[in-house]
């Protein structure tokens, strides 16, 4: 990628240099890549939305060095503000960064595929025998271990991207923010505020350089037409199949229809990470349809914390429950599929924008405020665990393993899963 910067030479209003100056860019790789880095991603990843950036932080930069971790930051950024699961909708944002809409649709869909099979299975497991209390004990044996991750990554990230007082200053006012304002509007109310801070106190005065990015962006949004209008007419094609056939194939179309439609709906209404959805789903879910049971409903958020990846995995857990395999298979990509498509459209247009002064500035605020937010995020988590000395050896070991010795995250939480299961 090359850009050109004007800087003027002289006080007389000589004429202008112009200076070429290559950026790097993002290492270029393959769609197998990015499908068998964002399964093991996604197999890995308990713990919700700052667990599984962690652990995208320490493989894809830390370790392949594929990306810059600014990446990450802009995407959480951006995903912040848009509906959906935030840290599918990062996971999206850098697959559309390194292969554009491809890699973007394979990325999330390897994020998805473990925690959707692994919580497939928790829901035969659980019509069949009822609770699971082993899982139980795997969960508070990973609570201390993803607190650990979780701050890690922090402090690491913390000593490359804060240089000054003014973004220390931001850091820890978004921090306190999050830990004191439970609410999204927290996360809100910290995007727009460091972003504002960011345009003020680090703006480049137009008289000392200007950028233009001279390359040409091909839109992608033809492509996103193309493959969204592909994707829905093969749905379509399967409800009108299946419709067709004689066996109460009627109901089984309007059942899954209303799967699709409310958690649709639910995606493009999700602001602020998935356990602010848990009310209005429960409203819909258990008090509207009554398609659960209040007490089924709290298994169902219980395995969709249980499992790797994203709270709102519970959607698959649901639609099992209430259509089986397919209802599984519908509810899971009415949640993930519309926040994906806006997550989409808005990296395009970010990746045309994010060049200019105003922009540079900007995120030179939001990046130190999204560090905050992952310190926050490393203490409700550790908060929630179970402190005893267990889970403070735990959580001790697991952090100097990652800070110290750099151990790959790989084998920490499940190791320490098992702890959980043999020493709770």
């Amino acid at each position: 990628m090359v850009h050109f910067q004007i800087q003027a030479i002289g006080p007389e209003g000589r004429i202008a240099q112009l200076k070429v100056i290559r950026m790097e860019e993002n290492k270029k790789v393959s769609l197998k890549y990015l499908f068998f880095t964002f399964l093991k991603i996604g197999t890995i990843s308990w713990g919700g939305f700052m667990a599984l950036i962690a652990v995208v932080q320490k493989q894809l930069v830390d370790k392949d060095k594929v990306i810059k971790e600014e990446l990450i930051l802009d995407g959480i950024s951006l995903a912040s503000v848009l509906p959906g699961a935030v840290a599918i909708n990062v996971v999206t944002y850098i697959g559309y960064q390194l292969r554009g809409i491809k890699g973007a649709l394979v990325s999330l869909v390897a994020t998805v595929f473990p925690g959707f099979l692994l919580v497939l299975g928790l829901g035969v497991l659980y019509t069949t025998y009822g609770e699971l209390a082993l899982l139980n004990k795997f969960f508070l044996g990973i609570l201390p271990a993803i607190a650990s991750v979780i701050l890690s990554v922090a402090i690491e990230m913390a000593g490359k991207q804060i240089k000054d007082v003014k973004q220390i200053a931001i850091c820890v006012l978004a921090a306190f923010c999050l830990l004191t304002i439970h609410s999204f509007f927290a996360t809100l109310i910290s995007i727009i505020f460091s972003a504002i801070a960011g345009y003020f106190l680090y703006k480049i005065p137009a008289v000392k350089a200007e950028k233009a990015n001279v390359k040409r962006f091909n839109s992608n949004y033809p492509k996103l037409i193309f493959y969204t209008g592909a994707l829905l007419a093969i749905v379509l094609l399967i409800f009108l199949t299946v419709r067709l056939l004689k066996i109460d194939a009627y109901n089984w179309y309007q059942l899954n229809r209303t799967i699709f439609l409310t958690f649709s709906g639910m995606s493009l209404t999700l602001f602020g990470g998935g356990y602010v959805i848990i009310p209005a789903m429960q409203q819909v879910i258990v008090d509207g349809f009554h398609w659960m049971t209040t007490k089924e409903f709290a298994d169902a958020i219980a395995m969709g914390q249980i499992t790797p990846g994203p709270v709102i995995l519970t959607a698959t857990f649901i639609g099992y429950r209430v259509a089986g395999f397919m209802g599984a298979c519908v509810a899971t990509f009415a949640i993930f599929f519309p926040p994906g498509l806006v997550m989409l459209m808005f990296s395009g247009f970010l990746k045309k924008i994010k060049d200019s002064n105003i922009i540079t500035a900007i995120f030179k605020g939001m990046r130190p405020a999204i560090i905050g937010m992952i310190f926050s995020a490393a203490f409700t988590v550790g908060k929630g665990a179970e402190m005893g000395w267990i889970s403070a050896l735990i959580f001790l070991v697991v952090l100097v393993l990652l800070v110290k010795f750099k151990m790959n995250v790989l084998y920490m939480i499940p190791l320490a899963g098992i702890a959980g299961m043999l020493f709770f």
